[in-house]
């Protein structure tokens, strides 16, 4: 069977929201094998964002929206990367050498781009295309998740929301949440959200559509009834965001990176 490099989950795509999932599977096609890493390491933080998936498609159901997620482990290639980034493919994460990637040529990343994050950003410009036929400029919304510590040192934040120049979405729904005083809600927190190329600059913020990025807190939706909490949480919200007209609006704020990428070197 051939290894298709994302999924699209069909939805009404006049409905003004399209969901993304970067990280979504630990998987690999099976010339790569395993890239040399045990078994236990696809379960772990540096294959995957864990719970990212199964939220994505949570939301998709309940909010009636499309989503396109990768299918491929952030280990062979980082979709959320740029193809000038020097960290599309990591030799080294969380402290484990990769080794099909390291050493990596020139040639086999050219094939990897080709075979993988090609496809999956340009499903996405298909996507959003689609969606703007409608008359309705979309608002998009990537789901990741982060790991509760790094480094020895824990993270504070239930959830956080990772923004550039335009603060729409992220704003509103940093606002709706902080409501709740038992959660602690990040800022551009465990990253900054300017990132040169990557996902939500490649395809809203150079775009002018609204956007955010969510990060959950991993330990949060690694079952399905932490999921559930979360789409329970963030549904009315992405509801009520979508009811406003100035979300729909193409505005072209710019980005706040320079031409060098910031790096992100945790999950």
């Amino acid at each position: 069977m051939t290894f298709q490099p994302f999924e699209l989950i069909e939805g009404d795509w006049s409905c003004g929201l399209v969901l993304l999932c970067d990280h979504a599977r630990n998987s690999l096609p099976a010339n790569y094998g395993t890239l040399g890493l045990k078994a236990a390491d696809f379960e772990r933080h540096i294959a995957y964002d864990i719970g990212a998936e199964a939220l994505t498609r949570e939301l998709a159901q309940r909010l009636g929206a499309p989503a396109i997620h990768s299918c491929f482990s952030r280990l062979l290639i980082d979709p959320n990367r740029g193809e000038d980034d020097p960290t599309i493919i990591m030799r080294l994460s969380d402290g484990s050498v990769i080794p099909g990637n390291h050493p990596i040529t020139s040639e086999e990343t050219a094939t990897r781009i080709a075979a993988f994050h090609a496809p999956y950003h340009h499903a996405i410009d298909t996507a959003l295309e689609r969606a703007c036929e409608t008359g309705n400029a979309p608002l998009v919304f990537s789901v990741h998740s982060f790991t509760p510590v790094w480094r020895g040192v824990e993270r504070p934040w239930h959830a956080a929301f990772l923004w550039d120049n335009d603060p729409r979405l992220s704003r509103f729904m940093i606002d709706e949440l902080c409501r709740d005083p038992d959660l602690v809600i990040g800022d551009n927190e465990p990253y900054d959200g300017a990132l040169r190329n990557d996902t939500m600059y490649r395809h809203a913020t150079l775009s002018g559509l609204a956007h955010s990025l969510l990060e959950v807190r991993q330990d949060l939706i690694a079952d399905e009834a932490g999921v559930r909490k979360w789409a329970d949480r963030l549904t009315p919200l992405l509801d009520a965001a979508n009811q406003r007209a100035d979300m729909h609006e193409i505005k072209h704020y710019g980005s706040r990176t320079d031409g060098t990428a910031i790096k992100r070197d945790g999950t």
